[in-house]
């Protein structure tokens, strides 16, 4: 699904403006007046878009790519088909910020939404919905049949909610879908900017967050839990996926079906997680992993690297269970 509805796209721009927005270098020939339209990530990128290259582990997908032109470094240029204009650069990530922030300046922040109203004033338009009181709606919502939406609760402009779907109190939500049978509880915060930031010298430079959330059919979310939308690709939660109250699911993370996050979790941005994964309380998670189908991780344990399918890990760093309870009772514990 696109997401560019929630951020007014700027575009297009030449790659000549790209090039010297991220004071980048081309060694070709190349027409530099190419008119990109949009910025996005390497595996969904393209005939008329931009991407970035900052890893030699996504070169497999960057060999095929579609993209007009991409962001990336001396050392990794040559994974790149010959035809895409390859602009040089010494920090790839801030560049591709830099450019993200060109396409849509407004996802910087997150600004106050000015088309909200009360949806007494507009309950004409959801005759199926039942509200709570103070409830307020932003414009383009849309929101499915049979839907409940609790006291106080946001629904900022564009977000798509499913059918049969219960919305608690105090919650908002904002840049977001949610598919049919999704259940929120109270105070849940939805689709807000991720803590997102690149070092550059004397200041930080924020990340610009264009990407959405994603939950999918059957997710619940538990009271107080925060789920930050994607920098450049999106935030997904699979079908049938329960996560427990005071979790924080970082920007990017996609999380597969049929998964448990019990309380207290926190998962690190762009982390993958298969399916049927249960995450015991307290349990922190790095950004940029993976971790297989069927994996199970213990209470207060400290992922931080990969964890390949039907493992089960315990302990900071994790390690495998069998070995985290050996430690434990050689340690005198029984």
């Amino acid at each position: 699904m696109s997401f560019n509805f929630f951020f007014k796209n700027k575009g297009p721009f030449s790659v000549k403006k790209i090039i010297d927005i991220c004071s980048g270098e081309v060694h070709s020939e190349q027409d530099f007046n190419v008119k990109i339209h949009n910025m996005m990530d390497i595996f969904r990128a393209r005939e008329n878009d931009i991407t970035f290259l900052n890893s030699i582990k996504f070169k497999e997908k960057s060999l095929k790519c579609k993209a007009a032109a991409c962001i990336t470094s001396k050392k990794l240029k040559k994974y790149l088909p010959e035809n895409c204009i390859k602009i040089i650069v010494d920090n790839v990530l801030l560049s591709a910020a830099k450019v993200s922030k060109l396409f849509y300046p407004e996802s910087e922040f997150d600004h106050l939404d000015q088309t909200l109203i009360s949806s007494e004033q507009i309950k004409n338009k959801y005759i199926d919905v039942k509200f709570g009181k103070n409830v307020l709606i932003g414009e383009n919502v849309q929101i499915g049949k049979n839907t409940a939406i609790g006291n106080n609760s946001i629904i900022e402009h564009d977000v798509k909610i499913g059918e049969n779907c219960s919305i608690g109190s105090f919650v908002v939500i904002k840049n977001s879908i949610l598919e049919n049978e999704v259940y929120i509880k109270d105070g849940v915060k939805i689709g807000s900017k991720g803590f997102g930031f690149i070092p550059d010298k004397s200041k930080n430079f924020r990340i610009p967050h264009i990407g959405k959330v994603l939950l999918m059919k059957g997710v619940e979310i538990g009271s107080g839990t925060t789920i930050d939308r994607g920098s450049i690709s999106d935030t997904i939660l699979g079908e049938n996926t329960f996560v427990d109250n005071l979790v924080q699911i970082g920007h990017n993370v996609r999380i597969g079906k049929n998964c448990m996050i019990v309380s207290q979790v926190g998962i690190s941005g762009s982390t993958v997680i298969g399916d049927n994964v249960v995450i015991g309380g307290q349990a922190g998670i790095s950004g940029h992993l993976k971790i297989g189908n069927n994996v199970k991780i213990g209470g207060n344990s400290g992922v931080i690297k990969d964890i390949p399918d039907n493992k089960k890990v315990m302990g900071y760093p994790s390690m495998d269970f069998k070995k985290f309870v050996k430690n434990w009772r050689s340690n005198g514990q029984r």
